[in-house]
């Protein structure tokens, strides 16, 4: 193929933080194809994962609504082409609208926004008389309307600059529980808001990507520990797994068994054994399920409690409670995620204005 350009090196640099040179050989490897040199730079550890935040080109806001007795949440995101149309009276006030258009109707889904009845006109021609108001392009891009189904609390919360959002829904079954579960359930969605868990937990990450996780996250961490050996600091351990979907029954009583083995080997007395082995195999869980700790919210660690994952925090509200609790659904917007940036530069811009 011809030579690796500049531009697309700078462009891969750019998705994963690797060096200059790392990129250039990954793209050299890959016949220059971007996303297999992203992935060919996981795999040696050269790259942590495409930066996903510098390829946004969005602008806009989430929206976040919570009826009053908790038992409805909604979010939207709605995005216009710059920032500063976020301030703008017009704008503010067709999201509050859109907003609580959304939670009146019971609104599903943009579908069926765009249909329903705005002012003696639909949704959609609704928004584009506002668009022609502000001067701006305008989309309602996509919305969560989340309700509690028998007994549950809803809550959500949208973060100060408008950008990131996070509705979660709680089940109980004791109804003296539901106002303290209210406030929980927003403390948790700060939680999610500020640590980006994309899951809720573990069985919802199939095998086949943590298969390719694990291959990534493995080369990183020993690509971390040749610089802490330079350091003299100690080294990450290497994990055997990555993920709870792997510790099976049989992988777990593998784990005890050599636990046991090793107690005995130490010469602890063997009726305390079971005192010691909980934590144990709790450290041995936690020690190999570092993707669900980075992509999961019930297997994060809680920024309130950073000793306990959401799981163990889950279990020990519902113990505090006398209650059986359960977090029945989670929602969270990130403003622009997945929208590709445009790039392009003063003299292009002026050129496509004038043609």
């Amino acid at each position: 193929m011809s030579e690796i350009s500049a531009q697309l090196v700078k462009k891969l640099r750019e998705m994963t933080d690797a060096g200059m040179m790392d990129c250039k050989k990954a793209l050299v490897e890959v016949q220059g194809d971007l996303q297999k040199a992203v992935e060919y730079l996981r795999e040696k550890g050269l790259s942590k994962a495409a930066k996903k935040a510098d390829r946004v080109a969005s602008e806009g806001v989430i929206s976040v609504k919570v009826a009053n007795d908790f038992s409805n949440a909604v979010m939207l995101e709605i995005n216009s082409e710059t920032d500063f149309v976020a301030k703008n009276e017009g704008f503010v006030a067709l999201v509050k609208k859109s907003t609580e258009i959304v939670e009146q109707h019971k609104i599903a889904d943009v579908e069926a926004l765009n249909q329903v009845s705005v002012e003696g006109a639909s949704f959609d021609e609704y928004l584009k008389g506002q668009i022609a108001k502000i001067g701006e392009n305008i989309v309602v891009r996509r919305l969560a309307n989340v309700s509690a189904k028998g007994k549950g609390v809803v809550n959500g919360y949208v973060h100060s600059n408008g950008r990131v959002g996070v509705i979660i829904s709680i089940a109980y079954h004791n109804d003296k529980n539901a106002s303290a579960l209210a406030e929980f359930a927003r403390n948790l969605c700060m939680h999610a808001a500020a640590m980006k868990p994309q899951y809720l937990s573990y069985h919802q990450i199939d095998a086949e990507f943590i298969a390719k996780e694990k291959v990534a996250l493995i080369a990183e961490l020993e690509k971390e520990n040749e610089e802490l050996a330079r350091l003299g600091k100690p080294l990450h351990k290497i994990p055997s797994y990555v993920s709870r979907n792997e510790l099976t029954p049989e992988v777990l009583k593998k784990a005890e068994e050599d636990l046991r083995a090793e107690l005995k080997a130490q010469g602890k007395p063997e009726n305390i054994w079971d005192k010691i082995l909980p934590g144990q195999l709790e450290r041995f869980v936690a020690d190999n399920t570092l993707i669900d700790q980075r992509m999961t919210l019930l297997g994060q660690f809680y920024v309130m409690d950073d000793k306990k994952t959401i799981a163990q925090v889950l279990e020990a509200k519902s113990k505090e409670l006398d209650d059986t609790l359960e977090i029945t659904e989670y929602v969270r917007f990130e403003l622009g995620e997945g929208i590709e940036k445009q790039v392009s530069d003063f003299a292009q811009e002026v050129m496509a204005q004038i043609q």
